[in-house]
């Protein structure tokens, strides 16, 4: 036996004990074998479609599907009861539905609580004759009513002790947009304290003590195309 035929057979010996021991460690393929694992195929984005794609079948056979913000809106929201300021069809639902038209963050509810505010700054202004305050909330005409008056009371040297008990009820009576103004008049019903001493601290008028319901009517205005959000008193009466 040569050389090379010896080197040939140990070449086959070791070929064998190899195909033993790769087949001892992988085993027989019988076609039950899972397919290669793919890293990608499993991880987050994978399971994340896979779960969307299963939640999509379920939510289609779902008669309670809720569509999202921007779809249509479901049965709870057609049917959501609304504060109702004015009978349907009346000017002054009509009035308040074409303001929100043109002013997108004009409701009724918000626009009663910034008016309320407004009431009870100018009423406290006034007292304390504070005209920066009034030219805010004021239109020029309505300041210039309100800063007559307290320059009657200065020169007569009169005071007007003046105390905010507070808002009992705020009504909006009419409303209505014209060439993009914006008009809408509140009844206010307020509690007040006042007492107007001549200049020699004698009660010239109402009582220091008592309280007192007072009825205001004012109307707001304000331009809905112009930047600035703000309302100012463009007109004012009692009762």
């Amino acid at each position: 036996m040569t050389a090379d035929t010896l080197i040939n057979l140990l070449f086959l010996a070791i070929a064998v004990v190899v195909f033993f021991r790769l087949r001892a460690a992988l085993g027989k393929r019988t076609g039950n074998e899972r397919p290669p694992h793919d890293p990608y195929a499993s991880g987050p984005f994978e399971r994340r479609k896979q779960d969307d794609d299963n939640s999509a079948d379920t939510l289609a056979n779902d008669d309670n599907v809720i569509p999202l913000p921007g779809h249509e809106p479901t049965r709870e929201t057609e049917t959501a009861p609304r504060p109702a300021y004015a009978p349907e069809g009346s000017a002054l639902a009509n009035g308040l539905a074409q303001i929100e038209l043109a002013d997108r963050n004009f409701t009724p509810e918000g626009f009663l609580d910034g008016a309320g505010k407004a009431h009870e700054m100018i009423v406290n202004a006034f007292s304390a004759a504070d005209r920066d305050m009034l030219r805010q909330l004021l239109d020029d005409e309505v300041y210039g009513n309100f800063e007559a008056a307290i320059e009657d009371r200065e020169v007569e040297g009169r005071k007007l002790e003046q105390s905010y008990v507070g808002l009992s009820s705020a009504d909006i009576t009419e409303a209505e947009l014209d060439n993009g103004r914006a008009r809408v008049t509140v009844r206010f019903a307020s509690e007040i304290i006042s007492a107007l001493r001549a200049a020699n601290g004698d009660i010239v008028e109402g009582s220091p003590e008592a309280v007192r319901q007072v009825v205001d009517v004012w109307t707001f205005e304000r331009d809905t195309k112009a930047r600035d959000p703000n309302w100012k008193v463009v007109a004012t009466g009692g009762n």
